[in-house]
């Protein structure tokens, strides 16, 4: 059982004491690579036991820390997110989506295995995202979020709204509503799922987890985005200067790099500001609001 929050605790330290326990938990979940269908089985452990800043289950657990929630519940729920955006991670990587080579520094699963096998990896590792939550005892309320947050109004929407616009340009409005769909609804799903593994929310506490998850979400995207722009390909671990190339529409094509960066440090003020109600509670959803906007990677 993970322990309360300490909170003079360095953030590093914090986040890879949160980790050890995350990842021996994703190795258990997963099915053993000698159990068939092996090929499948191995796919899948390939695709989430690769790496990764884990940033989604970090905010699952900066959420229910907040509110007071510990145990295997909230853990559970932060390896629930992290195999949700591990599948979809393979299938944007896939030949009729970004068609991507490299993801976490290694060759994309279709790269590694084969594009049939990735694409039921993805499946499977959304079936099992479920199969975690309901294990841990979620409510009928969380999983329809984390659906929702998976659907055609979250993250598979955002990617059809990306894929619709390549070569053509979005109104700002447009292009904000897809970052919150493709990037920002998972991670709001985080942050409302650790949230939920404590005592019943007040209406105000909700509103203002919301509104937190809402601006970071969207910052992640940004960043993403400035990156992308900015970062070289070792250092992001996946193909950098791909949004450019394929002439897609971008917060650094609509407000340049200037207006990006200007825009993000706006959203990680408002996410701080929503943060007042939880006082000192909150210290680690700060630390992960600006490990968002000043990561390189």
């Amino acid at each position: 059982m993970n322990a309360r929050v300490d909170l003079p605790l360095a953030f590093a330290d914090w986040m890879a004491a949160r980790q050890a326990v995350l990842e021996p938990l994703l190795e258990r979940l997963l099915p053993p690579g000698s159990e068939a269908p092996a090929r499948l089985h191995q796919a899948m452990r390939y695709a989430v036991l690769g790496g990764g800043k884990r940033v989604r289950p970090l905010l699952a657990y900066a959420a229910g820390e907040a509110v007071g929630a510990a145990g295997e519940r909230l853990d559970r729920c932060a390896a629930a997110i992290e195999l949700m955006h591990c599948y979809s991670l393979i299938h944007d990587d896939l030949p009729c989506m970004d068609d991507d080579v490299l993801r976490r520094g290694r060759p994309t699963a279709h790269v590694e295995f084969d594009e049939a096998t990735a694409l039921l990896a993805g499946d499977a590792l959304q079936c099992l995202a479920f199969d975690v939550l309901c294990q841990a005892g979620a409510d009928p309320a969380a999983i329809i979020l984390l659906a929702r947050a998976s659907g055609s109004r979250g993250m598979a929407g955002g990617q059809a709204i990306d894929l619709e616009s390549i070569g053509g340009e979005l109104p700002l409005a447009q292009l904000e509503l897809m970052h919150r769909m493709k990037t920002g609804a998972l991670i709001r799903a985080a942050v409302l799922l650790g949230a939920s593994c404590g005592a019943p929310l007040e209406a105000s506490q909700r509103a203002a987890f919301e509104h937190y998850a809402d601006a970071v979400g969207l910052a992640f995207q940004i960043v993403d985005d400035i990156l992308d722009a900015e970062a070289t390909t070792q250092a992001l671990g996946k193909t950098a200067g791909k949004d450019a190339a394929h002439n897609k529409p971008n917060y650094v094509a609509a407000l340049g790099l200037a207006g990006a960066k200007a825009r993000a440090a706006e959203l990680r003020d408002h996410a701080h500001a929503a943060l007042a109600p939880f006082a000192h509670r909150a210290a680690r959803l700060r630390n992960l609001a600006e490990l968002i906007i000043v990561r390189s990677s």
